[in-house]
């Protein structure tokens, strides 16, 4: 594989970027891996170098001055330029190279993380594949930062975004213990549901808003067991007796013998898997050519996720 080529635009100035996106050095420090000394010291190079301030402190961070505020979208358009510039010369034979980093959701590894990284080896053997595992609004948030350039991220109904190409439809449902009798129907109403102690995420979030949003529209009202930021956490919970939990699609394997998913019905509420990308870099013909190769995968490898 040829060397990796080195970045246009002064390495510093990325750095610049990230501390302006993260809010402080040291989130910005965590999220590049990079020790915090060194990187306040980039940027203390970088303001001496331009003769002014680019940021300043509050108690929150850091915040760009008033010639930050200038010169970030200018920055922001040169290293998209740089990066499109070097991929078109990376790329000039036609063939896809260079690095991807893609963010899964955990209900979809098992079900696309080894045939992407198969089939991706297989077509594009130049493409080093990253893959990165979290929560959607994890990858969300990484997304923001510019960690990744794409991930697979959950939006509700009224969330979903025009530029987010929806990769899979998935309904709702109850999950219960195997042995309680409601686990032995098919369907079951949202009214039913709310009368039962849930295990609900943390506010704010999107699921949680939309079923509260719902539940007010009918006269009712959520009763909370108590709270878990993570379906894997959920799921625990009400194996354990601990409440009920809605989730989307199907269960995992290791949970068919403990666990049950009722579909919700009256009304039947739906959730999209879409395909987030970052603001931060443009696409490149690898990121291009793996978006396009998960959009023909997911039908198949997604459903029931």
């Amino acid at each position: 594989m040829p060397g990796a080529m080195q970045t246009i635009v002064d390495a510093r100035w990325r750095l610049f970027v990230q501390v302006a996106d993260a809010g402080s050095i040291s989130a910005a420090a965590v999220a590049l891996d990079v020790p915090h000394s060194v990187l306040s010291r980039q940027i203390a190079q970088l303001e001496a170098e331009s003769g002014a301030r680019l940021f300043r402190r509050t108690g929150r961070g850091m915040a760009l001055t008033e010639f930050g505020e200038e010169v970030y979208p200018r920055i922001m358009a040169l290293i998209r330029q740089a990066e499109q510039l070097a991929d078109e010369m990376r790329t000039r034979s036609g063939m896809p190279m260079g690095d991807v980093r893609f963010g899964l959701l955990p209900s979809t590894v098992p079900r696309l993380a080894g045939a992407l990284f198969s089939e991706v080896r297989r077509q594009w053997p130049q493409v080093r594949l990253h893959l990165t595992e979290g929560s959607s609004a994890q990858l969300e948030e990484w997304l923001g930062q510019g960690r990744l350039d794409m991930a697979l991220l959950l939006r509700e109904e009224d969330t979903a975004r025009p530029d987010e190409p929806v990769l899979v439809r998935l309904p709702l449902h109850l999950v219960v213990p195997a042995g309680h009798a409601v686990a032995k129907r098919k369907s079951i109403s949202f009214e039913e549901v709310t009368k039962l102690p849930l295990v609900l995420p943390s506010e704010p979030h999107p699921l949680r808003a939309r079923l509260a949003a719902l539940a007010r529209e009918h006269q009712l009202s959520l009763v909370q067991a108590l709270e878990a930021d993570s379906i894997r956490l959920q799921h625990e919970i009400v194996a354990c007796g601990g409440g009920f939990a809605i989730t989307a699609g199907a269960l995992m394997p290791h949970d068919a013998h403990r666990l049950a998913a009722v579909r919700i019905t009256r009304p039947t509420l739906w959730r999209s898997i879409v395909l987030g990308a970052t603001a931060h870099r443009p696409h490149t013909l690898a990121t291009r050519s793996v978006a396009s190769l998960i959009r023909t995968m997911a039908t198949t490898a997604l459903n029931g996720a």
